[in-house]
């Protein structure tokens, strides 16, 4: 979307047209899933966190800035809602296990995880979700969102800078681990090749 169009976007946002949300929601709602299933690892908290960012939108439209840039806008509205359904979950874990009254289980593997097209995508995902949080948004927004380092970084509210250094390390975290597990499944196939 060129930028002249963007901003007449916004603006009619901005004065509620509701054919304007749905041009955002169909250029964005795909994106934002697929980035929230990959941050959360689970669809069932995408699909939820998903639906409040676009209550959020419709919400906050009419407070846009007319000089908004709706990818990092949109983006940064789902980060947070992940951020505080991540800060929520862990005083519900802190609670639940201070209580001493049910187990706290394991984790498993959502449908989404488990259902990956192919071979190459499941070792990606395998090796994206052993990243810490941080360096995992800074791959999946630029790597998989195409926004620029400098976008990323508003999103995630860091310098530019940062962003550019949670970049690199992410980028030699996620070739480590890659690699760790074309290492683990050549032994494996040792083990039952003559």
């Amino acid at each position: 979307m060129d930028r002249a169009a963007e901003l007449e976007l916004v603006e009619r946002l901005r004065r509620a047209d509701a054919d304007a949300f749905d041009e955002v929601h169909g250029a964005f709602n795909a994106r934002l899933f697929s980035f929230l299933a990959r941050l959360s690892r689970r669809r069932d908290v995408a699909e939820d966190l998903l639906e409040e960012t676009w209550l959020r939108v419709v919400a906050s439209a009419p407070r846009l800035r007319t000089d908004t840039q709706l990818a990092p806008w949109l983006f940064t509205i789902a980060r947070n809602l992940y951020v505080s359904y991540c800060r929520t979950r862990m005083l519900d874990s802190a609670a639940v296990a201070s209580m001493s009254l049910w187990p706290v289980l394991p984790y498993a593997p959502s449908p989404f995880e488990a259902t990956a097209a192919n071979e190459l995508a499941r070792r990606v995902e395998a090796a994206l979700a052993t990243l810490p949080a941080i360096y995992r948004e800074a791959l999946l927004l630029v790597g998989g969102e195409g926004l620029t380092p400098v976008e990323a970084a508003a999103i995630c509210n860091v310098r530019p800078e940062a962003m550019r250094q949670r970049l690199s390390r992410a980028r030699t975290l996620l070739a480590a681990a890659l690699e760790q597990a074309a290492e683990g499944g050549a032994v494996a196939l040792g083990e039952v090749l003559p």
